[in-house]
């Protein structure tokens, strides 16, 4: 019998079959390579011969538009202009610290200090991201644009791209309330990348304000397209085609913010605004939305969201005037006679004075060896609760703060939001002080005496506040008790204009003011404004006609800095700083109040000649607008803003020397200070 050969056993068969999935497999393999190679060779083979000599298929960033900051009527306050920066991309940039950089640096003027950190920023990116764009210029000069256009053959790697720029259309007007944006750190880029967001080097962030706070609704999404590009960076126009639809992603626009602000309100605000530092308020009694807000000295967001040279910035910090510090809520002064209205109801809830509480005023108030005076020298003779506030008699509230102490005041001011923040968010706020008998326990040396009561019952001595918080504490008398927080901003809009938040008024709390005692206060601050003798009387008159029976409710206020002396020195007797704050605070109409509306003009003099008479500006001009909408509703605005009469005017007759003390609150003294 013939033995069978390998094939024919078993385990021939079975290597015979290995062999042969083996081959098909191989076939199956160069059948997929050969259909690979085809796709990469004849169907693509363009596009990837350009990537083969470029070696770089580039993705450019397209910068989204920040969103829009429009007032509460749509005027354009805050938007994007078109720029140009100046990006270096490393991995392009031959012979950058040899040739290109001093090329570039020649072009753009630097000196020897901006080409070291140039060279230094390019080489550290080198090593960490040589193909990520590095800004080395913002917002380009047209003459810095055409020269680095004209030499763009010798300058490889280097490229000018457009940009969207954040343009201020007020310019310093509103700039505390606005802010402004700069360059972010690599701090911050590391942790808000970390937070999700999608920042890079040389990206703009809101510093102050409104920027800041919206930052997250006001940033857009950025979007990217490809381009090819050789070794150079040089731009391979006829092989872009060949990218696809794919190759541009647009960028997406920012949300918009409506604020409360009406800008023809603001307008007469700056307008009539007496002094060269100081605030003005304007706040919706009902709401505690904000419809004007003045802060003087402003500084321009252009030039610091620009490129402000050392100078410039050394030039704002040296400045007495602190115009980087905001009046309204960041910086606390003493109330001045404009507090009277808090000691007021703290002697009406008392139960030991009424309104018709009499006192003779003589003059001089004397506790112990001490006299404390009124501002009129001769006396007022008899006054009541009502004829005090109206004649601004001080000699009425020396009785009360020496009957009832301190305490009740400071727990009244306190109710009404004195010395805590008003929760506004967008401003930087300082708390102010209202001081009570535990305070100066604390803080002052020997502790709480008498006399300090006889100090705060005026608004003065430790006792001090912002103007927000003046204008919150009015409109809470104003309104029946209730304390609201002050708001800027109404809501956040879409690209199509529709809503995406909205902002509704907020309660801090309600405070327990008896009507009687409400109204009575109501009717005494009316007297101040429209009768004859009231502190504010003189700047109600001109307005008189043009207010047509609107009823206006005011306080003047004569805030001491300096301690009065033996002899009271005039005005124009006086250092700028050393003069006195004036004040005025005032709602209508008083029988439904709108508004409250506050006013100081730092260093100005006196709250009825030098406050009052803006005040009573703003409230006709409210009044006026109020009506002429009720006739003619205005259409929502999407025409850009023209600023006008947005220039804020100098002071007459006031000389600041360079190099004085920056102005601060007024400490107060013992003795009271003309309304």
């Amino acid at each position: 019998m013939t033995p069978p050969t390998l094939s024919e056993t078993t385990p021939g068969r079975d290597l015979r079959h290995r062999f042969l999935w083996l081959g098909l497999a191989m076939v199956a393999g160069l059948t997929v390579l050969a259909i690979q190679l085809y796709r990469l060779q004849i169907t693509q083979g363009e596009e990837y011969a350009a990537k083969s000599v470029a070696n770089f298929v580039k993705e450019v960033r397209l910068r989204a538009d920040r969103g829009l900051i429009m007032d509460r009527r749509g005027t354009i306050l805050v938007d994007s202009r078109p720029s140009f920066d100046a990006f270096v991309t490393p991995a392009f940039c031959t012979q950058c610290s040899e040739e290109v950089l001093p090329r570039l640096g020649d072009l753009l003027g630097w000196d020897d200090a901006t080409r070291k950190r140039m060279d230094e920023q390019v080489r550290a990116a080198r090593r960490s991201a040589p193909f990520l764009p590095l800004p080395v210029r913002v917002d380009l000069s047209r003459d810095e644009y055409d020269r680095i256009n004209a030499r763009r053959d010798i300058l490889d790697g280097v490229e000018v791209v457009p940009v969207p720029h954040r343009y201020y259309r007020t310019g310093s007007v509103l700039s505390h309330v606005l802010g402004y944006m700069n360059e972010i750190n690599p701090d911050e880029l590391g942790r808000l990348n970390a937070e999700g967001g999608h920042y890079a080097l040389g990206d703009y962030i809101g510093r102050r304000g409104l920027e800041r706070t919206f930052e997250s609704k006001l940033i857009g999404t950025d979007g990217v397209r490809k381009e090819v590009v050789n070794a150079r960076g040089r731009v391979l126009e006829e092989f872009n085609d060949k990218l696809g639809e794919d190759s541009v992603v647009p960028s997406r626009p920012g949300n918009n913010l409506v604020l409360s602000l009406d800008m023809r309100l603001q307008e007469e605000a700056e307008r009539t605004f007496p002094g060269s530092a100081g605030a003005l308020v304007v706040v919706d009694v009902k709401t505690g939305f904000i419809r004007t807000l003045v802060s003087r000295p402003g500084f321009d967001p252009n030039l610091l969201t620009g490129r402000i040279t050392p100078a410039q910035m050394a030039a704002l910090s040296r400045d007495p005037l602190q115009p980087m510090v905001n009046r309204v809520s960041a910086n606390h002064f003493s109330p001045g006679s404009t507090f009277k209205v808090v000691s007021t109801l703290a002697a009406y809830k008392s139960g030991l004075f009424r309104p018709e509480s009499m006192v003779n005023c003589t003059g001089s108030y004397r506790l112990g060896a001490r006299a404390w005076r009124c501002h009129k020298d001769s006396g007022h003779g008899p006054v009541n609760g009502k004829t005090a506030m109206q004649y601004s008699c001080d000699w009425w509230f020396y009785k009360v703060a020496d009957t009832i102490g301190l305490d009740p005041i400071a727990d009244m001011g306190k109710a009404l939001g004195l010395g805590s923040p008003t929760g506004i968010g967008v401003l930087a706020e300082v708390p102010g002080i209202m001081p009570s008998s535990e305070y100066h326990d604390k803080v002052s040396p020997g502790g709480y005496t008498k006399g300090m009561a006889l100090n705060s019952v005026m608004g003065q001595g430790d006792v001090n506040a912002t103007p927000l918080q003046v204008a919150m504490l009015y409109a809470a008398i104003a309104n029946g008790g209730t304390l609201l927080k002050p708001q800027l901003v109404e809501r956040v809009e879409g690209l199509d204009g529709g809503v995406l938040e909205k902002f509704d008024p907020q309660m801090v709390r309600k405070v327990e003011l008896p009507e009687a005692h409400r109204k009575s206060v109501m009717e005494s601050l009316v007297s101040v404004v429209q009768e004859p003798g009231g502190t504010a009387y003189r700047a109600w008159l001109p307005y008189r006609e043009r207010l047509g029976g609107i009823t206006v409710a005011g306080k003047t206020g004569s805030a001491q800095v300096a301690a009065i002396g033996a002899i009271r020195l005039k005005e124009h007797q006086m250092d700028f700083f050393q003069r006195d704050h004036a004040w005025f605070a005032a709602v209508a109409p008083a029988e439904d109040p709108e508004i409250a509306v506050v006013v100081l003009n730092e260093h100005g003099g006196h709250g009825g000649a030098d406050a009052a008479p803006a005040g009573m500006a703003v409230i006709t001009r409210y009044f006026e607008l109020k009506k002429d909408d009720a006739a003619n509703p205005p259409p929502r605005q999407s025409t850009p803003y023209v600023p006008g009469m947005l220039s804020a005017p100098a002071q007459d007759g006031v000389s600041l020397t360079r190099g004085a003390p920056p102005a601060t609150s007024g400490t107060g003294g013992s003795d009271a200070a003309a309304d």
